[in-house]
């Protein structure tokens, strides 16, 4: 029987920093196999997205890696054939920061999957001066959450017709500073890019929140994970304000594979109460405004208002 290798989720106070990692880590296993089951992962070709994909393909899944860049997905798909035995691992076209790639992309899977059991909605953009996707959306919200809102829209009912399945979106601990500016979610009037990245992950948590209520009668679970500080290229373009979270929150700074860990844990872990959001392997309070079912309904609404979609 396949035994994955320990995860080990933590927490750990900032006078902690600097000391030894061990005293302070706790750990989760799972021998959970996945033969026969299918997966995507967006932005899987690095950084977390590539280590939730190594260990989903450990397991027997197939993995289809959602990249933008066609070059760093092949080649993140022949690093994780090397490392693991009989992957089986496939690259697929897709940008977040435009509708009809994402369209395309949802067509060419109905045309070559006959099932999926986990969307995983991984990738990102973040503090990026101020520019628009192809349709117009100021580029954090329009990939952070639009993006992967009309993705989850258009692959639904192959989820629903894989059921048990499950959507994970990965957010942050930074969503606890966003505020959803329903006068200018697409900073028209004002931008900040800090400010625009929080608002973007507290709409992450709260499209899983209003998700989870949606579909739970028919076997889609969705859950919003925290991966924590993690030392990717993400983190290298906000090096102050996650040093603002190490500082203020006592948070440890992670590696790609420990940022993956809560994301596998809510792929591999049955009965989690859906629409909860979690971190370091366990469910985890939120900020007010995510816990906000009016706030939640409204962003629904609005999103798809400004993708022209109907999703009831």
């Amino acid at each position: 029987m396949f035994m994955s290798e320990q995860i080990t989720c933590y927490q750990v106070t900032g006078e902690a920093q600097g000391l030894d990692r061990g005293l302070f880590f706790k750990s989760w296993s799972s021998d959970v196999r996945l033969d026969g089951k299918t997966a995507i992962v967006t932005g899987s070709n690095t950084g977390i997205g590539k280590e939730t994909a190594k260990d989903l393909a450990k397991r027997g899944a197939r993995v289809i890696l959602a990249c933008r860049d066609m070059v760093k997905a092949e080649q993140a798909a022949s690093d994780i054939r090397r490392e693991v035995e009989n992957a089986i691992v496939v690259t697929c076209k897709l940008d977040l920061a435009d509708t009809k790639s994402i369209c395309d992309f949802a067509e060419l899977i109905y045309n070559t999957e006959k099932s999926l059991h986990f969307l995983i909605n991984n990738a990102g953009v973040a503090n990026c001066p101020y520019s628009t996707t192809a349709d117009g959306f100021e580029m954090q919200f329009g990939v952070n959450h639009l993006g992967h809102f009309f993705l989850t829209f258009l692959l639904m009912d192959l989820l629903k017709h894989s059921a048990p399945s499950k959507v994970i979106n990965v957010s942050s601990l930074a969503h606890s500073m966003g505020k959803i500016n329903f006068e200018d979610l697409n900073s028209e009037k004002s931008y900040h890019p800090v400010m625009a990245y929080v608002q973007s992950k507290l709409a992450n948590v709260l499209f899983t929140r209003e998700l989870a209520r949606k579909v739970e009668e028919i076997g889609v679970s969705v859950y919003a994970v925290n991966p924590g500080v993690v030392k990717t290229d993400l983190v290298r373009h906000m090096k102050r304000f996650f040093q603002f979270f190490v500082k203020t929150f006592g948070v440890l700074i992670k590696t790609p594979a420990e940022g993956a860990y809560t994301t596998l844990y809510c792929a591999l872990t049955p009965g989690l109460p859906s629409g909860a959001y979690y971190s370091d392997c366990a469910v985890a309070p939120c900020s007010r405004a995510a816990n906000d079912n009016n706030t939640a309904s409204r962003l629904w609404a609005a999103s798809c208002h400004l993708l022209g979609i109907r999703w009831r």
